[in-house]
């Protein structure tokens, strides 16, 4: 679940999805999962979760109390909620199911019904939580030690194996996708005080713009002029459509934010 975002920084919602229709995968989904064959669906969440290591590893308390995307959340409480989903990961991974399949890579966002009161409830237990460690550092440690427990598990994994998280049943390689996109759009979160630190990679960067792509309808495509970060940030509401931007979008603009 990728929370709400600050307001006073431009931002509105993460990726809980509101009551639109649910629309097909796009053509252009279908464009970029093409290019996706060439990694394993593990590859990518190694790479999302070693990009958040690359961010905080190195940070020290004061920095671990920057501000981050997330409405009351500092760069530490985020972090935990990250935390979190590599545990929940764990567990997922063992946890198999027999089926049917009720969600893919998709559709799991679709799934969320938009609850701001939910949220906010998520978003003061994680920062209570993260704040009763003894250091910022200390969140930091655990992450380090789960986050690469997460990936073992993944690599080890068939993509093909049934697995139950939240309630759903997915394919093991959807439910990576879906750690990869909010590890990536998070990491965007994490990076908005500290502005030498790197971006995601670009196979998670991938995954988590198929994730956006599949949330279009089936003739619609982003603007050619958007980078990859652009499109996420803004696909997730955290920052808004210029007018330039709703008249290349047209009536899809009504679609953003995709998640949210």
């Amino acid at each position: 679940m990728v929370l709400r975002t600050d307001p006073r920084r431009g931002d509105r919602t993460g990726t809980r999805r509101s009551g639109r229709p649910a629309a097909a995968r796009s053509t252009a989904s279908r464009a970029t999962l093409g290019t996706m064959t060439e990694f394993r669906p593990h590859e990518a969440l190694a790479e999302a979760y070693a990009g958040i290591s690359a961010v905080v590893g190195h940070l020290d308390d004061h920095d671990l109390q920057r501000p981050t995307r997330c409405r009351g959340w500092l760069v530490a409480d985020l972090l935990f909620h990250l935390l979190c989903d590599a545990q929940r990961a764990l567990v997922a991974l063992a946890s198999p199911a027999d089926g049917p399949v009720d969600s893919d890579d998709v559709s799991y966002w679709r799934s969320f019904p938009s609850d701001d009161g939910e949220s906010a409830r998520h978003a003061w237990w994680a920062r209570r939580s993260a704040a009763a460690f003894d250091r910022p550092v200390g969140v930091v440690r655990l992450w380090t030690e789960t986050a690469p427990a997460a990936v073992r598990a993944a690599t080890a994994a068939d993509p093909e194996h049934l697995v139950t998280t939240q309630g759903h049943v997915l394919r093991v390689a959807d439910l990576l996708a879906t750690l990869t996109t909010e590890a990536a759009v998070h990491h965007l979160d994490l990076t908005v005080d500290l502005p030498d630190a790197p971006g995601p990679g670009p196979l998670a960067r991938t995954v988590a713009v198929t994730t956006m792509d599949g949330l279009l309808s089936d003739d619609a495509v982003r603007p050619a002029s958007w980078t990859d970060e652009e499109y996420l940030l803004k696909a997730t509401g955290r920052i808004p459509l210029t007018d330039a931007d709703r008249a290349d979008l047209g009536e899809v603009a009504g679609w953003f934010p995709l998640l949210g």
